[in-house]
């Protein structure tokens, strides 16, 4: 059995969608891979620059494992000497790793690679390409590190169609090598209840972080314009110009409540417990919250077209995001229409079932297993 391995870099405990999407390739690498390994970082920080100055590769040792894979190769603060050592020479840091070669996931277009190793990388959206204005990432730079992760990689793996054509557009490279592996949803058995002070389906939910791009002043307008009784909630840490985006909200009035920071579990059952998630988001590259929500019988309403439409696969109420006219009445059928929500519920529920753990498992085996040989390094 082929050798995989992936990176500890987002392997964190937080809760955005790339270290999701990380804990579940781990879930996933456990399933199919007879021994899957984990690369991570010692933690080292100081000497940075220093490190990164000399232009030959990295060794990697035997270490343990993380986020559920037992084994592990670690590296001297590798993650952070290679954003400095690409800010130099322009290319991933190289690494060298015992034993037999393999198959190395990154989960993140992250400027490494393992020599002799065939690499992929995912790549979540190309929104930093094609809509620069809703992300604080450097465009020239990311467009440098796509460019040249792309040079040695074999093939680039992302999570929706739309993701893969819009970043085959943006960097000029064959459809082919981009695969749509999509992302699993991996939630408990039952969700745990909501806060006390809200009853089940007595609120409206948005969930995610606070920044433009997930368009929460429009979302608020069309709340307030709804007329609904319900109040909307939302729970999201701050994001890239959280400041203004949360003044917008406050200088509108309407019944909006910012809830503190809610645990895994907590916001779980936050999402159960909604009368629906309203998630009119300007661009994703495939939209967990949407997903997680049909998972768990919640009624939808979503962006019309782009990932977030796939993701949702005829099974949410699907808006415009710029019109505010049109998310209101959407706010308002929701609101009173009890056939309608139990309806998207049902529908949710069955789309919900392509992003099962067992479904991204085997579309991996199957991206793997169609790899090209490794090239001569």
């Amino acid at each position: 059995m082929t050798r995989i391995a992936m990176d500890a870099r987002m392997l964190g405990e937080g809760g955005t969608g790339v270290s999701t999407y990380a804990r579940s390739l781990a879930a996933a690498l456990v399933r199919i891979a007879d021994a899957p390994l984990v690369v991570r970082s010692d933690g080292a920080r100081r000497a940075r620059l220093l490190r990164a100055l000399p232009p030959g590769a990295r060794r990697l040792v035997p270490g343990g494992g993380h986020g559920g894979i037992s084994e592990g190769l670690v590296g001297r603060d590798i993650f952070r000497v290679a954003q400095v050592h690409f800010d130099l020479y322009g290319r991933p840091l190289p690494l060298r790793a015992p034993g037999p070669p393999g198959i190395m996931h990154w989960t993140y277009p992250v400027p490494l690679r393992l020599l002799g190793w065939r690499n992929v990388y995912t790549v979540h959206d190309a929104i930093p390409l094609d809509q620069p204005d809703l992300t604080p990432i450097n465009v020239r730079r990311h467009a440098r590190l796509l460019r040249a992760i792309m040079r040695d990689a074999a093939a680039i793996v992302t999570v929706s169609d739309d993701a893969r054509g819009a970043i085959a557009a943006a960097t000029g490279c064959d459809p082919a090598f981009v695969a749509n592996c999509a992302q699993p949803v991996i939630l408990p058995c039952e969700p745990p209840p909501p806060p006390a002070e809200f009853a089940p389906g007595s609120y409206f939910l948005f969930c995610g972080s606070i920044e433009p791009r997930k368009n929460l002043a429009r979302l608020a307008a069309a709340h307030r314009a709804s007329g609904t009784a319900l109040p909307l909630l939302i729970a999201g840490p701050d994001g890239w110009r959280a400041e203004e985006v949360t003044a917008a909200i406050a200088a509108g009035g309407g019944h909006v409540v910012r809830l503190p920071y809610q645990g895994r579990d907590a916001l779980i059952g936050l999402v159960a417990h909604a009368r629906a998630l309203l998630f009119p988001s300007l661009a994703e590259g495939f939209g967990l919250p949407v997903a997680e929500a049909m998972a768990l019988g919640t009624a939808v309403m979503t962006s019309a077209g782009g990932a977030l439409a796939e993701t949702a696969g005829g099974a949410a109420l699907l808006v415009d995001p710029q019109d505010i006219a049109a998310m209101a009445g959407a706010i308002a059928d929701l609101g009173r229409n009890d056939a309608l929500v139990a309806d998207l519920a049902e529908r949710g529920r069955v789309r919900a079932a392509d992003f099962s753990l067992d479904r991204f498992a085997a579309r991996l085996r199957r991206f793997y297993d169609g790899l090209p040989a490794p090239r001569a390094t």
